[in-house]
């Protein structure tokens, strides 16, 4: 059988049901990985630009055949197709109405390294920190970084001729690829490179490149005078490359944006990086002297020349506090400027003699790696902290690239600065400006009805304020949507004439990523967040969550997600825990992104609470809450899992588990009552196999013992000796009352030896966590509201309240204010400490020696995202013990992983840091606060953990000198 004849007649190409039907039939019957079930065309929807277009499917080829295929369908249905990588483009480069190609499930591996040619074969799927660790011992790298290189894909940066914070050493990406594999539309394989000469060559589809030369041959001038100007002018099609003195093919489709071909395959310069590396950070009055005095900067020879606004490093200190910004010289705007070299000395006193030059109000060296690698994460974060504009509105892309000479940045920033004040607006720019590129988000009113027209007006306008400065729209980012319909403001008719002819030349039928740079869509269509509509709180119908920084607006708390996918890269390196089920399953629906785009699916009422699209989007969520502080734009999915569930199961049937493990706290009381009893039924073969299965609960899956007398039946208060000291109140949760309670005791002593008189709440109370996660939030609200009425006397007359389960302390640090807003819930959050954030506060408190001693710690996922880990990480440097620090989840995160349905899962995320540390320490003592933590250790490796009290503990095994 033919092609032909496989695929049938074309279609006509308008969207409806039987088309997209028919389509996805025939990518299946061609042997292709398909998706089109309506999460994952959510899910592609967008990418992190403004624009949401759902495409028919999506295809996630395994080999350059299969995308051969797939174009083969396209054509015959008359159907577009869109090539993706990590989805990280601002501009809408990677959605489309048709066929979305994901690059990043299968072609994502390095085929070669030749360390003496200096470069790597690689498909266009390889994410950039793949290729690095891949390259990496033979001392060299791949040049261009953007601040994405944890997650983006080379054939994404190809597309977009991507830059990076080093590009001054490096140049962009089309400085750095020696050669393209790729599909025409028609589905000719055309291979570009160099020869041994250096001469560049073009092989295959040679109607096309006829086609090109005949484009060319009527536009010459403008190719020579209008391009090229500055380096980066990255807007439009770098047609320079293309006159008939050169025509090198290669550098010409980087930046291309996946409209003239589809890449299968890249081969890409590596260059030796300096061993070397010096900072320096240069304070300004405002960010229009620092963007004056960095051509200045560049004389001085550096990699890397960053700009950010003071209006920026606000935003991060609201959201994350004043120890995450270190600290910094005087001025409201910097310049982190890098400097790299062979000889330390050299490079030091290269800094020495940039920071006394008198380029702003202040300087700074910078020599240690920890701190350095602390303020390049500030900038790599900005596009997600920039989601935040100055005035705690969202903020959004499309303009967010723009690039003008670098030597009149500064006046382009003052300028730009009116425009956006014009609007009514605000901005913290950032970017690199050492090359004249500013990167921001606006704050575009998008919520008003007339939200996309003021979007197209000050877009307009802000192109005319480029080409004012014979600027280019696009720096690195490429034009895409945001930016296409732009271009005759930047270009004369004759250059977009020529774009418009080596369009045609290699795609007359307009397949590839239609809308796009020829031919674009309106800049105000597809507008991802018009269209939603306000959830709010209270009603029949309304919410069960405050979102207290969203104005109370669950669409406004989802549309934080933009898109940056900083979820789907292992952020273990950094301290990260965000996102543990995307790290164990690589499937876009299992990242905070994924799950972010289907809940804005269901924001605008194109899909139900209860559809199985968010429910299988929800379900491998550990509600870890590692994205409420790893993702920049502070998004918070393990509240929105909550919300989900609560509005599904309301009044209705609830799965099992709901009732089992979703009310631990309750059966724990109960069984408490006769521990043993407990315990013996368990552990009979017969009843505790069936009493699992009734629980929901894993058959492979231990459970854990009730303790033979809980905490506070055994609790007399403090002792004699500790009755003066200053009063605390101990917030003994469910899990320590009922499973663990010498961790309980241990704190008691811990606090009496402190000079502190622990005294329990009066009442029995419960912070309701496993009701939360399970979504049973109107019985949360209630548990929740009595234990925090309880402590608000205690809290208001300044009383520490100290938790001992990081989870359920998490609970009154935050959800607290989510769920029971008001002055008492306020009252409580501020009053509640970790243990480690109580002692390290306490005036003449030592902590004990403990030298000699090796700790694997796993912090708790909630510890780390809602509290911070920092108080910890300084109390055990004091005890002097050797400290590995884990990244990441344990895998259990509460009653996910005992769930029926998420064993294997659990696993996968408890292998991604926990298990290789535990293996490779086995005389190791373990240090877990979590109950979950300590249970997942114990089920999988068979081995003890203890609690930080457990560890302190004067009377305890690990007692060493001090009080």
């Amino acid at each position: 059988m033919t092609t032909g004849e496989l695929l049938g007649p074309a279609l006509d190409p308008a969207p409806g049901a039987d088309v997209a039907a028919d389509v996805a039939g025939r990518l299946r019957r061609a042997g292709l990985e398909v998706r089109d079930d309506a999460g994952t065309r959510a899910m592609y929807s967008s990418d992190a630009s403004l624009y949401r277009i759902p495409p028919l499917a999506v295809v996630r080829p395994r080999d350059a055949d299969e995308v051969a295929a797939a174009l083969a369908v396209a054509r015959a249905t008359g159907t577009p197709i869109t090539s993706r990588g990590a989805g990280t483009s601002v501009a809408g480069n990677a959605v489309g109405r048709g066929i979305v190609l994901d690059f990043s499930r299968h072609l994502g591996r390095v085929l070669s390294v030749d360390p003496d040619a200096r470069t790597a074969v690689v498909e266009p799927g390889t994410v950039h920190a793949v290729l690095q660790r891949a390259v990496a011992p033979h001392g060299v790298r791949f040049g261009p970084d953007p601040s994405t290189h944890p997650r983006c894909t080379i054939g994404g940066m190809i597309g977009n001729n991507a830059c990076g914070s080093r590009s001054l050493a490096y140049g962009r990406t089309s400085d750095n690829v020696a050669g393209l594999r790729l599909l025409t539309a028609a589905g000719d394989v055309v291979e570009t490179g160099y020869d041994a000469s250096g001469t560049p060559f073009a092989r295959g589809a040679d109607d096309v490149l006829a086609g090109v030369r005949s484009v060319m041959g009527a536009h010459l001038a403008t190719a020579r005078t209008e391009l090229d100007r500055f380096g980066r002018q990255v807007s439009g099609y770098a047609a320079q490359h293309l006159l008939p003195e050169r025509f090198d093919l290669t550098q010409a489709l980087v930046g291309s944006e996946g409209t003239l071909g589809v890449i299968t395959e890249a081969t890409v310069r590596l260059v030796v990086d300096a061993p070397v590396r010096v900072v320096v950070v240069l304070g300004f009055d405002d960010i229009v002297a620092a963007g004056e005095a960095a051509p200045s900067v560049v004389e001085h020879g550096p990699t890397s020349c960053e700009g950010l606004d003071s209006r920026l490093l606000s935003v991060l200190r609201a959201r994350r506090g004043e120890g995450a910004v270190p600290p910094l010289p005087r001025g409201t705007a910097w310049l982190f400027v890098e400097l790299a070299g062979d000889e330390r000395a050299d490079v030091v006193d290269r800094a020495e003699r940039l920071a006394a030059a008198g380029l702003g109000v202040d300087s700074l060296v910078v020599t240690d790696p920890l701190t350095q690698a602390r303020l390049w994460r500030i900038r790599e974060d900005g596009a997600g902290m920039a989601g935040r504009s100055p005035a705690d509105r969202p903020a959004w892309p499309g303009w967010e690239d723009a690039a003008v000479p670098p030597h009149m940045l500064g006046s382009y920033l003052a300028r730009f600065d009116e425009l956006v004040t014009s609007y009514g607006m605000t901005s913290a720019p950032f970017g690199h400006f050492g090359d004249g590129c500013m990167h921001v988000r606006l704050d575009y009113p998008l919520d008003r009805p007339d939200g996309t027209a003021v979007l197209r007006a000050f877009l307009t306008d802000a192109a005319r304020l480029v080409g004012e400065y014979g600027g280019s729209l696009s720096g690195e980012h490429g034009d895409g949507r945001a930016r296409s319909e732009l271009l005759p403001h930047m270009y004369s008719a004759d250059a977009i004439a020529m774009f418009g002819g080596i369009k045609h030349a290699f795609d007359p039928t307009n397949l590839l990523n239609p809308g796009v740079l020829v031919d674009p869509d309106p800049v105000d269509a597809d507008v991802r967040v018009a269209g939603t509509f306000p959830l709010a709180r209270g009603g029949r119908t309304g919410l069960a969550m405050a979102y207290p920084h969203d104005d109370g607006d669950l669409a406004q708390a989802v549309h934080r997600c933009t898109g940056v996918g900083k979820c789907r890269a292992d952020n273990s390196a950094a301290g990260g825990v965000m996102c543990p089920s995307y790290l164990a399953t690589r499937e876009e629906k299992d990242s905070t992104r994924g799950r972010a785009r289907v809940l804005q699916e269901v924001v605008r009422g194109e899909l139900a609470w209860s559809a199985p699209e968010v429910h299988d989007a929800m379900d491998l969520c550990l509600s870890c809450k590692g994205c409420a502080s790893d993702c920049p734009t502070g998004i918070d999915m393990a509240t929105y899992k909550s919300e989900v569930l609560h509005q599904t199961y309301r009044r209705r049937l609830r799965p099992r588990s709901h009732y089992t493990l979703g009310r631990l706290p309750f059966w724990a009381r109960i069984a408490g009552l006769t521990p043993r009893l407990a315990n013996l039924a368990v552990r009979l073969p017969l009843v505790g196999a069936v009493a699992l299965w009734l629980a929901g609960v894993d058959r492979r899956r231990s459970v854990p013992a009730f303790a033979r007398r809980p905490f506070r039946r055994s609790y007399a208060g403090p002792s004699a000796a500790a009755r003066g000291g200053t009063p605390v109140v101990l917030w003994v949760d469910s899990f320590s009352d009922s499973f663990d309670p010498e961790v309980a005791a241990a704190t008691v002593r811990v606090l009496e030896a402190a000079g502190y008189a622990p005294r329990l709440p009066d009442d029995r109370l419960c912070c309701g966590l496993t009701w939360i996660t399970t979504g049973q939030l109107e019985a949360a609200r209630k548990i929740l509201g009595r234990t925090v009425a309880s402590l608000a006397d205690a809290a208001r007359a300044g009383v520490p309240i100290v938790g001992l389960e990081p989870s359920c302390t998490g609970v009154l640090r935050s959800d607290a204010l989510e769920l029971v807003p008001g002055p008492d819930a306020e009252a409580v959050a501020a009053s509640v400490r970790t243990l480690a954030e109580l002692l390290t506060a306490t005036p003449g408190w030592t902590a004990p020696d403990l030298s000699g001693t090796t700790l694997v710690a796993q912090p708790h996922c909630h510890h780390h995202a809602v509290m911070g880990w920092q108080a910890d990480a300084d109390l055990l440097a004091a005890t002097g013990a050797t400290v590995d620090r884990l990244s990441g989840c344990c895998g259990l995160a509460g009653n996910f992983g005992v769930e029926i349905g998420h064993y294997d899962v659990s696993v996968a995320v408890a292998g991604q840091q926990l298990l290789p540390a535990l293996d490779a320490a086995p005389d190791a003592l373990v240090l877990a606060d979590g109950f979950s933590c300590r249970t997942q250790v114990a089920d999988l490796r068979d081995r003890p953990a203890v609690h930080l009290a457990q560890l302190l503990d004067p009377a305890g095994p690990h007692a060493g000198d001090g009080a």
